[in-house]
Parts: C-alpha cells; sequence; structure tokens
C-alpha cells in the first residue's frame, strides 16, 4: 500500500518545487552535512544501528524543522519495527510540531491497530477526518491562482487516498467488530462525524440506528433512521426498520403501512451496489419485499382487516425463507390470524409449520396451537385410537 512520508526536498538552489502535501514540508539541501546524515540513516537497516544514526542526526541537527525531521525518522523506523509503543510516542511529538501532519496520523492509526486499542485509534483516526476537513476548505497560499490551487489539492488528495481509505476501512471494520451494540453505536457515530462525505458513511449511519436498535434504546433508533430519511428519504433499509417497529410495537401503524408500501416502492427502481454479487442482491431484495408485506399485514390485523391480512402474510411467506427470525415471525401471524377468524386446519397447518422453524415465536406458535386443539396429524392420531 502506498504511503505518505514527509517530503525531503533535494535539491540544487530552490529551484525546484515539490507537490504539495499535507502537513508541513521539510527541506534538505543537496550535499549538505544533514543531506548525508539523512542518506546514511536511510541506507541502514531497520534496527539499533539505524536508531543510532538518527539519534545523532537529532544531537547535531535537531533544531527547527529537523526536529520535524527526525521525529518522522524514529516514527517510520520503529513503525519498521513494529514497535508501536514507540510509533505512537513519536507520531505525538511529529503532531505537536504539525498538527497536519497526515503521514504521521496514518502511521498511529496504524500503530494503534497493532497495539489493538480502539480507543487510541479512534482518537487519531479524528484527528485524520479533521485534516482531510481542513485541507479541502483551505485558501490558496500567497501567489497562487485559486484554480490552481483547487487543482493541486485534488491531486494532493488523490495521492492520499490509499492512506485515507485504510483509516476508514480500519475504523469502520473495528466498530463493526465490537459486540456491544452501544459502543458500536458510539464509534459508528464519531466515525460518521469525523468521515461525513467518506463511501462508508451512508451504510455506517444506518448501522448506528440498527445498532441502537440492537441496544433496545428505541428513541435513538428512531431518531437516528429519522434522520437519515431526512436526507434520503427513499432509504429502504430505514423505511423497513421504523415500518417494522413500529407495527410490531402497534405504534404509528398509519405511518408504519405508509412507509412499508414507500419501501416497496423504491425497490421497484433500486440498483445492485457493486459490492453484491447478483445473488446476494437477488436475497437482500426478496428479504426487503418481505419485511414489507409483512408489516402491512400486521397493520391489518391492529385494523381488524383480517382478509387483507392473510393476504399480506401469504404474499411475505416465501420472501422470507432466508431468515428464520422473519420467516417465524410471518407464519406465527399468519397462523394466529387463521385461528382468530376460526379458520382453523388452515391455523392448524401453518403454526405447525412455525413450530418447525428455529425463532423466537416457536413457543408462541405453540402456546395457540395448543388453544385450538394441536397440530392435525395428532388430532387424527387420537381419532384413530
Amino acid at each position: 500500500m502506498k504511503r505518505l512520508v514527509i517530503l525531503l526536498m533535494i535539491f540544487s538552489g530552490f529551484s525546484s518545487f515539490a507537490r504539495a502535501q499535507i502537513g508541513k514540508t521539510v527541506s534538505v539541501p543537496a550535499g549538505s552535512d544533514e543531506d548525508k546524515a539523512v542518506t546514511a540513516i536511510n541506507a541502514a537497516p531497520d534496527g539499533p544501528e539505524k536508531v543510532a544514526l538518527i539519534d545523532k542526526f537529532m544531537s547535531d541537527y535537531g533544531k527547527g524543522n529537523f526536529d520535524l525531521l527526525g521525529d518522522q525518522l524514529y516514527l517510520q523506523t520503529y513503525l519498521a519495527q513494529k514497535n508501536y509503543a514507540k510509533v505512537y510516542e513519536y507520531g505525538e511529538k511529529v503532531l505537536a510540531i504539525d498538527p497536519d501532519n497526515l503521514a504521521a496520523a496514518v502511521n498511529m492509526v496504524r500503530a494503534a491497530e497493532g497495539l489493538g486499542d480502539t480507543g487510541k485509534l479512534f482518537d487519531v483516526g479524528e484527528k485524520v477526518g479533521g485534516m482531510i476537513a481542513r485541507y479541502k476548505s483551505s485558501p490558496a497560499p500567497a501567489g497562487m491562482a485559486a484554480e490552481q490551487w483547487a487543482s493541486t489539492k485534488a491531486q494532493t488528495l488523490n495521492d492520499a487516498q490509499a492512506d485515507i481509505g485504510y483509516v476508514e476501512y480500519t475504523m469502520v471494520n473495528i466498530a463493526y467488530k465490537t459486540s456491544d451494540p452501544v459502543e458500536r453505536a458510539e464509534l459508528f457515530e464519531r466515525y460518521a462525524a469525523a468521515f461525513p462525505d467518506s463511501t462508508y458513511t451512508k451504510t455506517v449511519r444506518e448501522q448506528t440506528a440498527i445498532a441502537y436498535q440492537q441496544a433496545q434504546n428505541s428513541a435513538k433508533m428512531t431518531e437516528t433512521a429519522q434522520s437519515i430519511l431526512a436526507t434520503d428519504p427513499n432509504n429502504v433499509a430505514m423505511l423497513l426498520l421504523l415500518a417494522d417497529y413500529w407495527s410490531d410495537s402497534g405504534q404509528q401503524l398509519e405511518k408504519a403501512a405508509l412507509y412499508a408500501q414507500r419501501a416497496l416502492d423504491a425497490l421497484k427502481d433500486a440498483r445492485k451496489p457493486e459490492t453484491l454479487t447478483d445473488d446476494q442482491w437477488h436475497q437482500q431484495i426478496t428479504l426487503e419485499k418481505g419485511i414489507a408485506y409483512t408489516v402491512i399485514g400486521e397493520v391489518d390485523v391492529y385494523n381488524s382487516k383480517n382478509a387483507p391480512a392473510i393476504d399480506a402474510f401469504k404474499q411475505a411467506n416465501p420472501l422470507l425463507k432466508s431468515n428464520n427470525y422473519y420467516y417465524g415471525r410471518n407464519l406465527y401471524r399468519l397462523g394466529f390470524t387463521l385461528a382468530k377468524i376460526r379458520r382453523i386446519p388452515e391455523a392448524r397447518e401453518v403454526l405447525s409449520e412455525a413450530i418447525s422453524v428455529d425463532s423466537p415465536y416457536k413457543s408462541r406458535a405453540e402456546e395457540t396451537l395448543n388453544k385450538i386443539g394441536g397440530p392435525v396429524t395428532q388430532r387424527a392420531a387420537r381419532k384413530k385410537s
């Protein structure tokens, strides 16, 4: 992976110009004693010998910008040695001198990842986000036209994209793997605030709402989902998250049905993301359609519209088979509704199938089935005996 390193401008005189960097640049006049010392450091193997050469460089020349250069050399050397504690130590020294030194911050993220320290990783990852935001909004240097500066910034950001992408991916991946849903939601929120325009941010915001749902924090889940829909009104995931929650809890039933229908309408024109295979995309939209229909059916049950509810549940059934939770729940809803309107043979058949599915609704299906006389096969066996 390409890495940003501190710019060592080796030139004769000052007629050559290097491309812009995010952070300060350090110039080393060609042929100078400092140049010879840096050349020797770069040629040395990563180990005690190189550290000793950097120690001597800092003793002889470690003032002004060369102090920054020396700390950066320490950082890179310790990174090669996988001495992550030292990388972080010298990274902090670099950032104390140059708060926008992207190269140092990226290497500190690598060190924090190596240490397995999520707190440090997110702290410095947020600093990376701040660096990028400040650089994007920075005015042109004196003597440079605005158009030229815009082009320079675009090129610099493009050159840095591999490192920026590494930081973004690492933060998202660690947050996603965090088992506690409250902590996971907090990490996702920190990421979205630091990188509001990244390619991961839309998914991260959706996952934040889902994490709050898993944490049973309905208020934060609803707030997060609604904030997403405010800017992305056809977001199928959030439409279904809210519709399913409301219908399952008997709240805002009119909005639940409306959101489910909006999701179905949006799915008609939905396009497969490049990150999904055709099979994955088919499975996703099939499941989402099934959730929408089971929401509509549940709202109909609340409104005593049992016949259309049964139709909606039946429409949902084959679409939900890939997910035991939703499939088992829908079977239970269908069987319960059939039993309620005394279509007992059908109810027994559906509830028996619900019992065969490993879902939280298995026990409810058993209870309802017992109330209406048990499975068809059991009743037939008793009658025959």
